[in-house]
């Protein structure tokens, strides 16, 4: 049986709570190998980015072509990008080594509000990358960002998950942690039509730094395992409700979730699901 590999291509935290940091964590956590390719090299702690260094084009290029010609990743996730040039670099690679399992987390904005995709990339990302992927992960603001539209209330967020299929992307989890309410509420829906939604309940805490990115790697280690999809976003959404409920509380900001939270406090598989469990929920997303 070969070892499932999962490929992160996204940028680096200093402060280790987000980006390729985050996700090779969180690849370990679930049972893959964990292979990346660096996109930029950021200067940030949980206060906020401090600073923000591209990798040339040439060079995130050589990191593709490395792992392309020596490993097989079962599944590969987009983080931070950040230009167009790096998305095209991107989109090129997944051709050239055709692979098929993509997920993208369209990184657009920091917790602290720094901008890490340029506005320009938008369009780059929404007409080159998108339809390319298997499962795009938008939190709100990058949601409305990419749409145009402005989420107030289940029914605009259906349309906007409606119009953002039809830039190509095989299906839309819209994430519920800038939502209101008790409950934290993903909402899933695929080109085929198939729908569901995952909610747990909401968590009063600052404690979120890097909750997408882990979120969409644990996505990304499912299916790299060959789960279902629903299976795999029933995981993640586990996996990071316990990185949230169970906090590390570093740093004097919007500190790091707890990468390692869903094994050291028994909510792996196999183990009886608290009243954190996500409740999984089929049928019309309204």
């Amino acid at each position: 049986m070969t070892y499932p590999v999962a490929l992160t291509i996204a940028g680096s935290d200093s402060g280790g709570g987000a980006g390729i940091q985050a996700d090779l964590k969180t690849f370990q956590e679930r049972g893959v190998f964990g292979v990346s390719a660096l996109t930029a090299v950021t200067a940030q702690n949980t206060l906020g980015v401090q600073r923000v260094g591209m990798v040339e084009p040439a060079l995130l290029k050589a990191q593709l072509d490395s792992i392309g010609a020596d490993f097989q990743p079962t599944a590969v996730k987009t983080g931070m990008l950040g230009d167009s040039f790096t998305i095209e670099q991107v989109v090129q690679a997944i051709d050239a080594y055709s692979w098929t399992t993509v997920i993208v987390d369209p990184v657009m904005v920091a917790k602290g509000g720094h901008t890490l995709l340029e506005q320009e990339a938008i369009e780059s990302l929404t007409q080159l990358l998108l339809p390319k992927a298997s499962i795009v992960t938008p939190n709100v603001p990058e949601m409305e960002l990419m749409t145009g539209l402005k989420i107030e209330g289940d029914s605009s967020a259906r349309k906007s998950m409606e119009a953002l299929l039809k830039s190509g992307v095989t299906a839309v989890i819209l994430k519920g942690g800038h939502r209101t309410g008790p409950l934290a509420t993903d909402l899933y829906l695929d080109q085929s039509g198939r729908e569901f939604s995952l909610s747990t309940p909401r968590l009063a805490t600052h404690q979120t730094h890097g909750t997408g990115c882990t979120f969409s790697a644990a996505l990304t280690a499912e299916l790299a395992k060959d789960h279902s999809v629903e299976a795999a976003c029933t995981v993640a959404k586990r996996f990071i409700q316990a990185a949230l409920q169970y906090p590390l509380s570093l740093g004097a900001g919007h500190g790091p979730t707890h990468h390692a939270a869903y094994r050291v406090y028994g909510q792996g598989e196999g183990e009886k699901q608290d009243a954190q469990a996500p409740i999984l929920h089929y049928g019309h997303v309204r």
